[in-house]
Parts: structure tokens; C-alpha cells; sequence
């Protein structure tokens, strides 16, 4: 394939991506503002971080007075994923593409750029990838600062509405896998349950949202681990 038709794929590829990360960007917008955060910076922290349940976990942790640290070890957790996803793309990537090209589209990988680029027979070029992830950040930032700059002039009870709008896209991510696969249940409910423990015994209640976040995800995931491990593949199977 021509550089030039690989460009316009990964142009045409991003688009639905794009108009799907308007809606959601639009309501870390609105929620971000409604914090307290100005619209210059939560546009900002969307044109430079490109990652929604991170960016909703970051302006939790900053509006409730949350530590450093705490901000770093929550989005080291939550985003860890992309150094896998990051990895899986890097097999596909064609032998040319240089150490930068790799640095720099690694910034662009989300959950439904990676499905994108990795779910596209064949080896995936630097063009490709890179109009790919124009489109989406594109829309990720233009939607938010649409959200924000909105949320100064829709009424109240309109923004409380779109405000949930990124709970809704993380049940609409979480409930079809879990319909086939109990073993997600289960990781879910064990995060649930240490969640309302930390929400009900007055004696947690000092740890911070940002800290309840990340002891939630870890003892979720290492109690999924022990209970549910990954069977590998045999290697000799055909």
C-alpha cells in the first residue's frame, strides 16, 4: 500500500473513533469545570493526556486536595495497560519505523486505537497509525473544550446530566464482556465491595478518593490473578 492511501486509511479508520470521544470528552469538559478547574486548563490537560477514566481519576484527586504522589501512583495504575497495548502494537509495526516514530505514536495509543490498529491485517505503518490517532485527539480536545466552555451557559440540571455521561461509557464497556465471562464479575464485585468498605467504616475515612482508587484496582486485581489465572497456550499445540 502507497504511503499516501495508508495516511487516508488511518484518516477514515479514526473517524468513528472521533465522534465517539466527542461525547465523552464533552463531559469530562463539563465535569472538569465544575470543579473548579478553568477551561483553558482542563482543554489542556486533554490535548496532553489523551486518557478518560486517567483524566477523571486525575481532576478527582487534584479537586479533593490530593498529594503528588498520590496522582502519580493512580495514573501509573490505571493506565498501566497501555504498555501492554503499547508492546502489542510495536510486533506490528514495519521494520523501517524509527525508535522516535515509536516514542511519539505511543502517545496516542487508547483502548480503541489499539483494537483499531491491531484488529488491521497485515503491518501497520508510522503514517497509518499517526492519522489514525489525528482524529481522536482532535475530537478528545475540541470536545472537551466544547464541554467546558458549555458548562458556563447550560442550566444546572443539564450538566449534572451530561456530568454521568462517563459512567455510562464505563458500564457500556464493562457489562457485554462480563455477560460471557463470570470470572469479570467477580473482579468487579470484589473492587465494588472494597470500595463501599472504605465508603461505609468511619475508621478509613481519612484515606483520600485518589488512594481508595488505587488500593481498590490492586486488590481487585491481584484477588482476580489468584483466583482466575490466564491458562497459557501450549506452545506445541497447532
Amino acid at each position: 500500500m502507497k504511503a499516501h492511501d495508508d495516511f487516508k486509511q488511518g484518516l477514515i479508520d479514526g473517524i468513528p473513533i472521533g465522534l465517539a470521544y466527542v461525547a465523552v470528552s464533552f463531559a469530562f469538559g463539563i465535569s472538569g469545570v465544575s470543579k473548579g478547574i478553568p477551561v483553558w486548563a482542563v482543554t489542556l490537560i486533554s490535548a496532553t493526556c489523551l486518557t478518560s477514566a486517567g483524566q477523571f481519576a486525575a481532576i478527582i484527586s487534584m479537586t479533593a486536595g490530593g498529594s503528588v504522589v498520590e496522582l502519580i501512583l493512580s495514573q501509573i495504575i490505571i493506565n498501566l495497560r497501555y504498555s501492554i497495548m503499547s508492546i502489542a502494537i510495536g510486533q506490528k509495526l514495519v521494520e523501517k519505523a524509527k525508535l522516535w516514530n515509536r516514542f511519539t505514536m505511543a502517545f496516542g495509543v487508547t483502548d480503541e486505537i489499539f483494537a483499531v490498529s491491531c484488529g488491521r491485517p497485515g503491518e501497520i505503518t508510522p503514517k497509518y497509525f499517526y492519522a489514525l490517532m489525528s482524529i481522536p485527539w482532535i475530537s478528545w480536545t475540541l470536545g472537551t473544550l466544547l464541554g467546558a466552555t458549555a458548562s458556563e451557559i447550560l442550566p444546572g440540571v443539564l450538566r449534572s446530566a451530561l456530568g454521568i455521561a462517563i459512567y455510562g461509557m464505563l458500564i457500556g464497556i464493562i457489562i457485554p464482556p462480563a455477560k460471557t465471562d463470570k470470572r469479570i464479575v467477580a473482579v468487579i464485585l470484589i473492587s465494588m465491595a472494597v470500595s463501599l468498605v472504605f465508603h461505609f467504616v468511619d475508621a478509613l475515612s481519612f484515606v483520600s478518593s485518589g488512594f481508595v482508587i488505587i488500593i481498590c484496582t490492586l486488590i481487585a486485581a491481584v484477588i482476580g490473578a489468584v483466583l482466575f489465572p490466564v491458562e497459557e497456550e501450549d506452545p506445541h499445540e497447532s
